[in-house]
């Protein structure tokens, strides 16, 4: 492979990804806080790395106790690998491709890598911490919690299957567990844990109410859907994430019943960039609205409405290898690249993640 063609297949990713990056709304609601480390030919990984809140005491005069933030990592799983693959009919015109921004070819290949990452992001819900779901809760009878082990009895229940995962809490309880199904009356919770061990701190309850959050989906209208975003902006304040770099992504359905409803402050026009390309409606109860047709699930068994802090989510991106080459036994060149990412919500970010689970 020669230089030329190198430096030229360098330049197409660079400009293919220019493309995908006015138009994706990854962007807008991610962070890219990771270290990178990709390896030809062997284990490619993308690090989050993260330290804990400080305390801020009171001073007395005193000496002061020094205090050690906890520190918190974790690995980014490369979930999303695409590649690109085509027959190019001459050098000169693939760079004059890459020279007109407007080419189709740039325009398509952004739009496509678009849509394939906009899709991997949204897919992501199921991250949300516990107790940060919207939805109709169940909390038909009452529990009885094993201490240490998080065994749940319940009595009156009718536990399904829907419910695994869910976000737990009964009364006594000083925040949200994870719940795991086994039958109709029994189950098992557990810290809001994906980094660590899962286990359960939350002591004995005996025939306690309870709650298990979003068990199934809501239906929206006008009037009725800014109460809903305005609890998923409740519990955002109760997990204290900050009110800057709030965003909730709705597909064209929810948009329309929300520009239907009183509460939407529309988006300007001046704002092009996000307006336009990224799909920026506007905004409500805090949250920046985009509008976008990758956000996961349907009309019938609901859609998975995201919303949540920059904060939350790591996303990673880039382009691991691009080159040209001479197609075997055939006229002509072909380009060829392999584009790696991928995302990651650690356990103690999860607070700054939610959905609203609905449908039309």
């Amino acid at each position: 492979m020669d230089t030329y063609g190198t430096n030229l297949g360098e330049k197409f990713a660079a400009a293919a990804l220019e493309k995908f990056y006015e138009t994706t709304v990854s962007d807008k609601i991610t962070n890219s806080d990771y270290v990178m480390d990709l390896k030809e030919g062997g284990a490619d990984r993308m690090r989050v790395l993260t330290f804990g809140n400080i305390t801020i005491n009171d001073y007395t005069g005193a000496d002061m106790s020094v205090e050690t933030p906890t520190e918190s990592e974790g690995d980014i799983t490369l979930g999303f690998k695409k590649d690109y693959y085509f027959k190019i009919p001459s050098l000169s015109k693939f760079e004059a491709y890459i020279k007109d921004p407007e080419s189709v070819l740039l325009k398509n290949t952004g739009q496509l890598l678009q849509e394939k990452a906009d899709n991997y992001v949204l897919s992501f819900y199921a991250d949300a911490g516990s107790g940060n779901r919207v939805g109709t809760d169940y909390s038909t009878g009452t529990v009885t919690v094993t201490v240490d082990t998080g065994a749940v009895v319940g009595v009156g229940t009718s536990w399904t299957s829907g419910m695994n995962g869910l976000g737990f809490k009964a009364t006594g309880h000083t925040k949200w567990y994870r719940f795991t199904y086994a039958s109709g009356t029994t189950g098992t919770i557990s810290n809001d844990s994906d980094d660590d061990i899962a286990s359960y701190d939350g002591g004995a309850i005996s025939g306690a109410a309870y709650v298990i959050e979003a068990a199934s989906v809501l239906t929206l209208t006008a009037t009725n859907i800014y109460g809903y975003i305005t609890d998923a902006a409740e519990k955002l304040d109760g997990n204290k994430i900050p009110k800057t770099d709030r965003w909730m992504v709705v597909n064209a359905k929810i948009a329309n019943i929300l520009k239907n409803s009183e509460e939407l402050t529309p988006a300007v026009a001046t704002a092009y960039e996000d307006v336009v390309k990224k799909g920026l409606i506007g905004e409500v109860a805090g949250f920046q609205v985009y509008q976008n047709e990758q956000v996961s699930g349907n009309n019938t068994t609901g859609y998975y409405i995201m919303f949540g802090h920059k904060s939350a989510i790591t996303w990673g991106l880039v382009f691991k290898e691009t080159g040209i080459e001479d197609l075997v036994g055939n006229f002509g060149k072909a380009y060829k690249g392999l584009i790696v990412g991928g995302c990651k919500v650690l356990d103690e970010r999860r607070k700054a993640l939610g959905y609203i689970w609905c449908k039309k």
